[in-house]
């Protein structure tokens, strides 16, 4: 299996005992520079997805085909292992089953399946749940869709995602353990306000935990591995502070700055380590004669 390899580091991040922050990639580029910089993991979140390839806000216009196309581009720049949001697998669960073979041909090392009704229903603002039943059949079509059993199925529940259609944590907690014993290899949530309700989820369940952007007194990375907690993300700010350098870049040359006088440039030997020039140079030498 070509991407076995990241698939088992993800595994052993999740089997350990510490806590890691996942690099928010969303490019090939992005996801060179999380590996140089010695991320473990990369997380390929579902708003970056939709604004990297549509520029558009998380409303779920993106299709399976260009998520995965896009998955397919960094995995051939990088080996850093990603998790990829799989939102809701683009439909029932037979869409499920479809998503994670092409993920898994994508080279995605691990995906989230969640249980939030997508696309957002008619008339309807706040966040909605599909029923727990359905959400346990999305997950074990999503297990039995896997070619490579290293790939890593993560169960995400919306259910403290806010909002009155959202459930209590009561819900929460039952929803968690119906994935768990469907046999996902982790669990996601989102929402979480409190230590409490880390707390109460960790004691009913016995899976690693993943805990997208935690606040407050979840920053606390001791009582986080305490919690099973392996992996808890940042947030997606790496494209928000791309979007930002572009735009002063344009703005100051619609200014009429000259290029050479243009600040907060990549330096010549970022750019040529983050597209691998010297290895691009060699392979010109090696195979077409070129001279060095």
């Amino acid at each position: 299996m070509p991407f076995r390899k990241r698939r088992d580091t993800l595994r052993k991040i999740l089997s350990g005992s510490t806590c890691i922050r996942p690099g928010s990639v969303y490019d090939a580029i992005s996801m060179r520079i999380a590996e140089d910089l010695g991320f473990e993991v990369g997380m390929f979140g579902g708003s970056v997805a939709s604004l990297a390839v549509l520029g558009d806000p998380d409303v779920t216009l993106i299709t399976l085909t260009e998520l995965a196309e896009q998955m397919r581009r960094m995995s051939r720049a990088s080996s850093l292992p990603v998790i990829v949001d799989a939102d809701h697998g683009y439909g029932n669960a037979l869409n499920v089953r479809r998503t994670v073979q092409e993920l898994e041909a994508a080279g995605a090392a691990g995906l989230t399946i969640e249980d939030t009704l997508l696309p957002q229903a008619y008339g309807v603002s706040e966040p909605q749940l599909i029923p727990v039943e359905e959400g346990v059949g999305k997950m074990k079509a999503a297990l039995d869709a896997r070619g490579d059993p290293s790939l890593v199925v993560m169960g995400r529940t919306g259910t403290r995602g806010g909002g009155p259609s959202a459930g209590s944590l009561d819900d929460c907690v039952a929803r968690a353990k119906a994935y768990e014993a469907a046999g996902v290899d982790a669990l996601f949530f989102t929402g979480l306000k409190t230590g409490a309700e880390l707390e109460t989820i960790s004691a009913a369940t016995t899976l690693p935990i993943v805990l997208g952007n935690p606040q407050g007194e979840l920053n606390d990375a001791e009582f986080l591995i305490g919690q099973r907690v392996r992996i808890a993300l940042q947030g997606h700010a790496p494209f928000a502070a791309a979007t930002q350098a572009v735009y002063e870049t344009l703005k100051a040359l619609r200014d009429g700055t000259p290029p050479k006088e243009l600040k907060g440039l990549a330096s010549s030997d970022l750019m040529g380590r983050v597209t691998r020039e010297p290895a691009a140079k060699q392979r010109g030498a090696d195979f077409l004669g070129l001279k060095r």
